[in-house]
């Protein structure tokens, strides 16, 4: 990851704003976080895996935050102390939720379509992220968050403060209130399990190799695939070990035998008419899909379809199921 943020000093408006909101003035307290507010989401995102998750977390934090100010007495910056204070909010949201998951690890993939696919409504799902400033878009890319997942909540937190956001094992240590060895010894840790989960070459390094041209390319052919019942052009815009996972439903699909298999068996013949909107989530390229609802007698919202690229091609389908995603990415939940 490279989306260190540069530590700024406070300029003496932010100090007066300081003072003021440490009277109890809280529209200099806003003032003051608004700023911040867009990357704190995005690092309480990352580490629980949801963004409404990261609403709740980011509004606690700030609410800790604000009850604390007078505390604060200026040794660090205000954005590591707010970092500080959303660091162990998620920590304690991470406690009492657990991790969000993925159908991939919950159990191995199907050879064949499954007609009559469970959902799992019990299950925690890693949710789509709507899409971020150019610097931040490494950090949540899917692959990354899933990984994260995988990491105990002091190996998560190390390893975003230290690889995402630029700070020293020394201030992470200051920040998580622990030794900087226990810092190193969680950051080697973690940066084993997110090795063999996320690939070398990160979506962002891949989406500037292929182009926008051509990724806008793909996105149109899988809409086009869809829409049409294009078996031919589908297949073509995918890898050989290409996976397709829809949570929350449980199976998932691996290689290119059994995605087609899925493929040519529901979406591309028996689901009814579908209609697509090309967006982006994670920080990747992504369609929206909708199908015809004959009751409602309009296209309604299905799922957000967020595609990995390898190469010039689809390695990853991820289609995240539910209208909640299109709210989340402020799509329209229906179209005429």
């Amino acid at each position: 990851m490279s989306e260190v943020f540069s530590e700024r000093g406070e300029s003496a408006g932010q100090g007066a704003d300081l003072a003021l909101a440490q009277g109890g003035d809280d529209e200099a307290f806003t003032r003051l976080v608004e700023p911040l507010r867009p990357e704190l989401h995005a690092h309480c995102y990352r580490m629980l895996g949801s963004s409404h998750d990261a609403d709740d977390a980011l509004q606690d934090a700030l609410l800790r935050a604000w009850r604390g100010l007078s505390r604060f007495e200026g040794r660090s910056s205000m954005r590591t102390w707010l970092y500080t204070v959303a660091t162990h909010t998620c920590l304690d949201a991470v406690r009492g939720k657990g991790r969000r998951a993925m159908p991939v690890d919950l159990g191995p993939s199907s050879a064949h379509a499954m007609l009559e696919d469970s959902t799992l409504s019990e299950i925690a799902w890693l949710a789509p992220y709507p899409d971020v400033s150019y610097e931040q878009r490494e950090g949540v890319e899917l692959a990354f968050v899933a990984a994260l997942q995988h990491l105990p909540g002091n190996q998560r937190a190390a390893l975003l403060l230290f690889e995402v956001l630029g700070f020293s094992a020394a201030e992470i240590a200051e920040i998580m209130r622990t030794s900087t060895t226990s810092v190193n010894s969680a950051l080697a840790r973690a940066r084993k399990v997110v090795a063999e989960k996320v690939p070398a070459r990160t979506q962002q390094q891949t989406l500037r190799e292929v182009g926008d041209a051509r990724v806008s390319e793909i996105v149109g052919d899988f809409m086009t695939a869809l829409e049409q019942g294009d078996a031919d052009t589908f297949v073509a815009l995918l890898t050989e070990d290409v996976t397709w996972s829809m949570p929350p439903r449980s199976a998932w699909y691996h290689g290119i035998d059994a995605v087609m298999d899925f493929a040519v068996r529901v979406p591309l013949t028996t689901c009814g008419s579908w209609r697509h909107l090309p967006t982006t989530a994670n920080g990747q390229p992504a369609v929206a899909a909708y199908l015809w609802d004959e009751a409602a007698g309009k296209h309604q919202a299905w799922s957000i379809n967020v595609l990995t690229l390898r190469g010039r091609l689809v390695s990853e389908l991820t289609a995240f199921i539910g209208r909640e995603h299109f709210e989340l990415l402020g799509l329209p939940l229906a179209l005429d």
